[in-house]
């Protein structure tokens, strides 16, 4: 077994523990049985989530058992939002969204070996226990004067909002699901985001309560922030999603390759799994050359295989390596080309005009006369083939997929038109 502590302190993954010298020394005198929950709140886990079932998989590397817990419980009922109730979402649906969240945890665990991973769902203690149980057995254990001060509630109390009891009860399930795992499973530590802090608390305070001579632990990680002070984890587009349905691979690559450098040696510490060495590697590349991109690309390539594997990965490599004109896009499938596109500024035509025409209506030049310009300094492009005339017109032969072109001013500006009959 590795020293984890030291192992995710240099990855920048400590920011709350509730004792971090006691949780050294159970690691060391291990193994530990751990979890982390996941609320099937949406259809799909996001990089924000990414970033804890990393965590698991670290802790894991290093000899522990986790267990991955899909609160099809507390998904019914939703933890609070700093600013408003959540939206409740019907059982089946919810119970839809546990097992497409299951399916995206269970390939970043090793299920195999003497610590392999287990699935959890605390629908299966909660939903056959009666209120009058609950409120005897747990809430009894409960006081309101330190529920109120969690700050999630201490938040939503001083807004407009409010919050309902529903939600106020979210850290008395949470705590729950740490007694019962603890007494399932021996599970003695909880990890988590530090915003989740009151809730990782209300577990370890319970145990303490009823299970007096119980060591258990929490450990939060930090809230990853950019240096441009935008939100992790979300494009123009919005937020990058695990499910390749709503962010497609190519646009989840594309979040990793254009990374800032500022982030970069950040993000690659966070969700990489490449050793000190490869990481100081990449980092001087950045410092030396930033404009090769080099640690992005090892990120995009690492995270992107990671979540959506090598054959996808390859995919979009190549695809955006051909929209820049180094390689074939009639090679790249229909799919991956869309999702590429999709990323592009882009138009629609029902047929086909001057590419003069293509070009100001897809915002690449200013107007037709600076499309005029731009063919005859020879920086105008279709689908990769230098445009020889000023009058040139497409022919639907060229058209990608019977669909597309790709129109390129210089090495760098892209745009795609689509021709959609109609």
């Amino acid at each position: 077994m590795t020293d984890i502590v030291d192992e995710l302190k240099w990855r920048g993954l400590i920011a709350l523990s509730t004792d971090e010298d006691a949780l050294r020394k159970a690691f060391a005198d291990g193994p530990v049985t751990f979890y982390c929950g996941f609320d099937p709140t949406a259809p799909s886990l996001h990089l924000g989530n990414l970033v804890q079932i990393l965590t698991m998989r670290r802790i894991q590397n290093a000899g522990h058992r986790p267990l991955g817990l899909v609160g099809g419980a507390t998904g019914l009922i939703g933890d609070p939002k700093p600013t408003a109730e959540r939206t409740l979402n019907a059982p089946e649906i919810v119970g839809q969204w546990v097992e497409r969240l299951r399916a995206q945890i269970q390939p970043l665990l090793d299920f195999e070996g003497p610590n392999a991973a287990v699935m959890v769902n605390n629908l299966d203690w909660t939903q056959g226990m009666s209120a009058i149980e609950f409120l005897r057995d747990i809430g009894k254990h409960f006081r309101v004067n330190k529920m109120i001060a969690k700050e999630a509630v201490s938040r939503r109390l001083n807004s407009d909002a409010g919050i309902s009891y529903t939600e106020f009860s979210y850290q008395i399930l949470q705590g729950m699901d740490f007694l019962e795992l603890y007494r399932r499973y021996g599970c003695t530590l909880q990890t988590g985001g530090s915003d989740q802090w009151g809730n990782l608390t209300s577990g370890t305070d319970l145990i303490h309560r009823t299970e007096p001579d119980a060591v258990v632990h929490a450990l939060g990680t930090p809230l990853i922030t950019k240096a441009d002070g935008t939100k992790f984890g979300k494009t123009e587009s919005g937020t990058v999603w695990l499910d390749p349905e709503m962010t497609t691979p190519y646009a989840f690559y594309q979040f990793w390759l254009n990374a800032d450098d500022r982030d970069v040696s950040k993000f690659l510490r966070i969700f990489s799994f490449k050793s000190r060495e490869e990481i100081a590697e990449l980092e001087r590349l950045t410092e030396e050359r930033p404009q090769a991109r080099a640690a992005q690309r090892a990120l995009a390539e690492e995270l992107t295989t990671l979540v959506h594997g090598a054959d996808q990965t390859a995919a979009v490599v190549a695809a955006s390596k051909a929209l820049f004109g180094q390689g074939e896009l009639a090679e790249l499938d229909e799919r991956t080309l869309a999702a590429a596109l999709s990323e592009l500024p882009n138009v629609q035509v029902t047929e086909l005009g001057p590419v003069v025409d293509l070009f100001a209506e897809v915002g690449l030049v200013a107007s037709k006369s600076a499309a005029r310009r731009t063919v005859k300094e020879g920086g105008a492009y279709v689908n990769n083939v230098k445009v020889a005339g000023e009058d040139a017109v497409p022919d639907a032969g060229e058209l990608l997929h019977g669909r597309w072109l790709v129109l390129r001013r210089g090495k760098k500006n892209l745009a795609a038109v689509e021709v959609t009959g109609a």
